[in-house]
């Protein structure tokens, strides 16, 4: 396998922090890379290096010579006073970008609703995130280094960015570094990770998942040598009991490990007592929204808009894309909850409803995840639960017990105390709190959420991005509100920290409503999922999966953004058909409906599900039999004579055959498994 780049004995080092010592790492041909740490560790810095942006203090960073890499920083550095189109395919001739169907479908999945003559300057963040994204993406590199590349995006463009990158090259060539903090990206997108911390870099194989069991398997054997160091007399023991398997252990991914590993976990949340919990906190009633439309009344704006140069090139080259957008490249949707949250300068017309015939009943010690692109309405139904905003048709009804507690994107809720410190402000509230039914303080609660004793004194104004959002979450949990709404709690934390939120937030008892784009988190906090789609809220029981299919068949149907109803733009989609499928429309019903634009791999047909079904069921009894089968054999050596090597030997060449053939079912296993998933 060739080798595209690496480093050498690199060491790297700041006035106060050390980032690389001694670092040798390679990227070779078909790499693909997620890289993870805390932050502050160096992972921004390590592909700075890697790139040759950052000269390292000693060592050398070696490159093949006709290796071409591209690298998306963690802000852009487009010229606010240049258009979209001189940004993205700069000087370079129409027919050329217009005619090549990789750089239509790049354009057409990042910046389809972004208007193409407009200047970047005037764009919104996420606007200017996927514009930075496809002047990468149209670029031909052998060489992608990305740093965080979710930020700003939405779920569904999300998944597009995983799809072209996991197709971008031919297998076994091209190399990608990525660091995020979206666990599900690195999931779907990485074949191997690295793990950035102390001035090391530790390789793992496989995606997130398969890291997180390696790190927990070599926690606990290093906490396994530290105890036979300290005692000497379990020296043998443990050799006995681990050494052979420690010998023929291979590095991957595999079933058996991971039942052992998590064989005495317990399940993350206690989900009846939470309901006890909430349910005597709360009452019965608690937030029921019934048929209603919502929307905002502003003047008239341009929200239909036509295709502009872009589209008219595309065409030209024989596709156009039909997405139509205003001369601010938002949808109708976008402009409407714009309005409300002052994000933008253009209004949507008068009285056009962000939402239509919208029902939710919300009940003591739910935990929703509310899905939904960029401008799909997500902010106006939080505004119209919490009762901020009145209903154009249809009634609200709050509980009288409901308190709410609200973590809001910008975090306005800490800046009346930006000037104070954290124990300022902590010396405010109550002296004690229940966490897991147990009396703790709020000073231990933030050190549980990552701060340490000396931090306790810094003003909050001076805290990095991802302190003050555990903080304001910590606060607005000392509140004790029983109604906590959370918009993307997951932002600027790393992924250690969002597993300390997680595990925080298992514990809350009350009623969740959750808004992030983290996929993750969505899926490992939640218990349903519900999205916004067309200006409608469904029920989504197949979760994020059923959503990206649903967004992707009006997607296809439209060729545009998903937009709210009333929008007048020329791919607008209709207010009925797919889009507006009752709210209890089944999950199988809508990937039954066979969409080729959708991102899914083709469903199964019922005959292929069963017999897939069949054989797992299948190998599943074959690999119980043969485990049993090798403890066994295993049990069997002791009633052997020890003088007898014959014997030892052929009983242990009947456990390794009988391990070999464990293997087999257990890769067989997999692959039938993944073909039943897919």
């Amino acid at each position: 396998m060739a080798i595209l780049l690496g480093c050498d004995s690199v060491h790297l080092e700041f006035p106060t922090k050390l980032i690389a010592k001694d670092v040798t790492l390679g990227v070779n041909e078909g790499d693909r890379i997620g890289i993870v740490g805390k932050n502050g560790d160096g992972k921004s810095s390590l592909l700075s290096v890697l790139a040759g942006v950052l000269e390292p203090d000693a060592g050398r960073v070696t490159r093949r010579r006709d290796v071409a890499v591209g690298v998306l920083g963690q802000r852009d550095s487009l010229d606010s006073a240049s258009t979209v189109h001189r940004a993205v395919v700069g000087d370079i001739p129409e027919y050329e970008w217009a005619s090549s169907p990789r750089v239509r479908q790049i354009l057409d999945g990042l910046i389809a609703d972004v208007p193409w003559e407009g200047l970047v300057g005037e764009l919104s963040g996420g606007q200017r995130r996927r514009v930075d994204l496809a002047r990468l993406l149209i670029g031909d590199y052998d060489v992608l280094m990305l740093d965080e590349p979710t930020n700003h995006l939405d779920m569904r463009t999300i998944n597009w960015l995983a799809d072209h990158l996991k197709s971008r090259w031919q297998r076994g060539s091209g190399g990608l570094l990525v660091v995020t903090h979206d666990r599900w990206f690195l999931d779907e997108v990485c074949t191997s990770m690295w793990e950035v911390h102390d001035g090391c870099v530790d390789p793992f194989e496989g995606g997130y998942s398969a890291y997180i069991l390696q790190r927990v398997e070599r926690d606990r054997m290093a906490a396994v040598t530290e105890e036979r160091r300290r005692n000497m007399a379990r020296k043998e023991l443990a050799w006995l009991s681990r050494g052979a398997q420690a010998r023929s252990t291979k590095p991957k991914f595999r079933v058996e490990a991971a039942r052992e590993l998590i064989a005495d976990v317990p399940p993350v949340r206690n989900e009846l007592e939470l309901k006890r919990l909430a349910v005597s906190r709360l009452g019965k009633q608690v937030i029921d929204v019934i048929d209603v439309d919502a929307g905002y009344a502003r003047g008239a704006g341009a929200a239909g808009g036509v295709a502009d140069g872009r589209d008219a090139a595309l065409s030209s080259a024989g596709e156009v894309s039909g997405a139509a957008a205003s001369p601010d490249g938002a949808t109708g949707a976008e402009h409407a909850t714009a309005a409300a949250t002052g994000d933008s300068t253009s209004a949507a017309s008068s009285d056009r409803p962000v939402l239509s015939d919208v029902t939710w009943l919300i009940g003591a010690g739910d935990r929703y995840g509310l899905l939904g692109e960029n401008g799909a309405g997500k902010t106006t139904l939080l505004n119209i639960i919490q009762g901020k905003l009145k209903p154009l048709r249809g009634r609200v009804k709050i509980g009288s017990t409901v308190r709410f507690g609200v973590l809001s994107q910008q975090l306005d809720e800490l800046k009346p105390v930006e000037d104070d410190t954290i124990r300022e402000v902590l010396a405010r509230g109550k002296r004690y709190v229940m966490v897991e039914g147990k009396e703790t303080t709020p000073e231990k609660l933030l050190e549980r959420l990552g701060f340490t004793q000396q931090q306790m004194w810094s003003r909050i104004k001076d805290l990095s991005g991802g302190q003050k959002r555990r903080l304001s979450l910590l606060l607005t949990i000392l509140d004790e509100p029983n109604v906590l709404i959370l918009d993307e709690p997951g932002n600027d934390l790393d992924t250690d920290m969002l597993a300390l939120v997680e595990d925080l937030l298992d514990s809350w008892p009350g009623t969740l409503i959750l808004v992030t784009h983290d996929r993750f988190l969505m899926e490992r906090v939640t218990d349903q999922q519900w999205a916004l789609v067309g200006g409608t809220l469904r029920h989504v029981p197949g979760g994020v999966d059923e959503y990206l299919h649903l967004a992707g068949q009006l997607n296809a149907s439209g060729n545009a953004r998903l937009q709210a109803p009333g929008f007048t733009g020329a791919a607008a989609v209709p207010a009925s058909g797919a889009g507006a499928a009752a709210p209890g429309a089944s999950g199988e019903a809508a990937k039954g409906s066979g969409d080729s634009g959708s991102p899914a791999a083709p469903s199964l047909s019922n005959a292929e599900r069963q017999r897939l079904k069949k054989e797992v069921a299948s190998l599943d009894r074959k690999m119980e039999t043969r485990r049993a089968k090798i403890d066994e054999l295993k049990a069997a050596m002791f009633d052997i004579d020890p003088t007898d090597f014959a014997a030892l030997t052929a009983q242990q060449e009947a456990i390794a055959a009988a391990q070999e053939e464990l293997e087999e079912l257990e890769m067989a296993w997999l692959e039938a498994s993944e073909q039943l998933e897919g």
